[in-house]
Order: structure tokens, then C-alpha cells, then sequence
């Protein structure tokens, strides 16, 4: 069966990490995404094509989607033309050539399936296929004074160094230095030639490639672009003291994140001063600078 990978929907919502790249060239587990969909596609046994080369029977998936091949298996075997639906009424695929309002049968699934509309569903979505890791793959140096536990990929040329622990699912790319007595834990994915400084702590965050992460940093469920260098001891806010979800202000207007735990979303070639303190939900633009002991409430576009 044919599946074909539509443009997503509103990738202005995720800006500033898709300032200067399309949303399915984000990373998710340190893969553009669309390169990872398409994988999954074809493993399922998916002829994927191009929009317009899509016969009338092909299965139509918007790039900003999480959808369980389960649920993709349902709508396919489905005779007539039809949509797929999650239990909110967000359309995530369908199989003709109308539009999908247009198609007969409605089907809604319980699957775990979602809309990536907003950048913290970028990270949602780390976390499935993070989890969905099952082997621990070690290319790289890992110093026997370190502790590693859970699953964790680490790629060629990667040095772990004492005193760190590493708590699965990560996954960390080529040539990229963590430690000593820095701390990750899940779901986690650090880029390529990065460096995570002494005492720094990442969790629950995606890292681009290329990003220097200085001694006694913070970085918690934020997502972080290329080229970003975080002075020492800059830290993002991640927890409300009320215990709400976190509200971030997506093109002027405030979004609950839903999210209880939610922290930064910078962009390619953000510099931060030493003890910048960055509130939860806030969003940094491409090459931003922050001072020495600034504290950043408000977003920075």
C-alpha cells in the first residue's frame, strides 16, 4: 500500500526551532523527522511516494503527526475512502484523494497517536521513540568511574567521563564529551560534537549538534539548537511552584502546554551569559545573547 508525507500543517507554532529549518528536518531522536516517519513507514511494509505521485487509494499523513503503525494498519485495510482520528477530533491521516472532512467512514483510535503542533510536542514525541529503544549500543569511551544504567546508544568517538551517570533512554550522537560528574537522565537525546560540561545536569531535553552545555548547568525537558553555548551555571525553570501546566505564549497568545514539566526552547546560535536564569516555557530566537546574571521571563524572538 501507498503512504504518502503531506506538509505539516503550522510550523510557524514552532518557532523558534524551525526558524531556519522545515519542521520535519527537526530532531527526534537526533533524526529529521521526516527521515525517521519515512523509516517507520517502510518498515511496515509501506511503499512511500511522493505527494504528487500518490494513487487515489494511498494513505495521506500530514508530517506533523505521531501515529502508531497499528492505527495506520487500520485506516489502510479500510475499504472506503476514510479518516483517522484521535479521541480529540485531531485529523492525523486518511486514505483517498478528498479531503479529509469529505471522507466517508471516521475511524477514532485509542492509540497512542497525536498532533505535533507546538514544540513541546516535540519532546512528547522524543519520549515514544526513545522509549521504544530496546539495546544499548556503547561505540564510545565510557570512563569506569562513570555509571550508566537503562538503555543508552553512544555513538563513535564519544567520551564519557568520571563521575558522570547517564540513566536510560539517552542517546548521544559522534564526538561529543560529557562529564566529569555531569548528569542525564531520559528521555534525552544529545547531537553530535556537543559537550556537556562538569556538573552540568540535562534531562528529559533534546540537544541539536554542536552545542557547548558549560559546567553547573541546568537543561530540563527544553529543547536546544545548534551552535547554542549555555555560560556556566545557566539553568531553566522546569517545575511551577503551584503545580499547574505550564502556559507558553505561542505567537502572542498564552497555550497551556499541558505539560507539568516543561522548560526552554532555544534556537541555533543562542548565547547565554553565566547564571542566566531562563523561566519555564519561554522560547529564545536564533543568535539571541543574554548577560551575565540575567533572568529571561519573557520570550526573546
Amino acid at each position: 500500500m501507498q503512504a504518502t508525507l503531506l506538509p505539516p500543517r503550522n510550523p510557524a507554532f514552532c518557532v523558534p526551532i524551525t526558524s531556519n529549518r522545515d519542521l520535519g528536518a527537526c530532531l527526534i531522536a537526533n533524526l529529521p523527522m521526516k527521515d525517521l516517519l519515512s523509516a517507520d513507514l517502510r518498515r511496515a511494509g509501506f511503499q512511500l511516494v511522493e505527494p504528487h505521485e500518490a494513487e487515489p487509494r494511498a494513505i495521506r499523513i500530514p508530517i506533523d503527526n505521531w501515529i502508531e503503525l497499528g492505527a495506520l494498519l487500520l485506516l489502510g485495510r479500510n475499504p472506503k475512502s476514510a479518516c483517522l482520528l484521535d479521541p480529540e477530533n485531531n485529523i492525523l491521516a486518511w486514505k483517498g484523494e478528498i479531503k479529509p472532512e469529505d471522507c466517508i467512514d471516521k475511524i477514532v483510535t485509542d492509540a497512542n497517536c497525536f498532533p505535533v503542533i507546538y514544540p513541546w510536542d516535540l519532546l512528547r514525541m522524543n519520549e515514544e521513540v526513545l522509549t521504544l529503544m530496546d539495546e544499548t549500543s556503547l561505540l564510545g569511551e565510557v570512563n569506569p568511574l562513570a555509571s550508566l544504567s537503562g538503555v543508552i546508544r553512544l555513538g563513535n568517538g564519544s567520551k564519557i567521563l568520571p563521575g558522570t551517570v547517564i540513566e536510560g533512554p539517552v542517546l548521544i550522537g559522534a564526538n561529543t564529551t560529557i562529564g566529569p560528574n555531569a548528569y542525564v537522565r531520559g528521555a534525552t537525546c544529545i547531537g553530535a560534537n556537543c559537550y556537556i560540561g562538569c556538573g552540568a545536569e540535562v534531562k528529559n531535553s533534546i540537544i541539536y549538534n554542536n552545542t557547548y552545555i558549560s559546567r553547573q548547568c541546568y537543561v530540563g525537558d527544553s529543547i536546544i539548537g545548534t551552535h547554542v553555548t549555555l555560560g556556566a551555571g545557566t539553568c531553566t525553570e522546569n517545575h511551577r511552584h503551584d503545580g499547574r501546566h505550564h502556559v507558553s505564549m505561542i505567537q502572542g497568545k498564552p497555550i497551556n502546554t499541558g505539560r507539568l514539566k516543561f522548560g526552554a526552547v532555544l534556537g541555533d546560535g543562542v548565547r547565554t551569559g553565566v547564571n542566566t536564569s531562563i523561566e519555564a516555557g519561554v522560547k529564545i530566537g536564533v543568535a539571541r545573547t543574554t548577560t551575565p546574571g540575567s533572568i529571561v521571563s519573557k520570550d526573546l524572538l
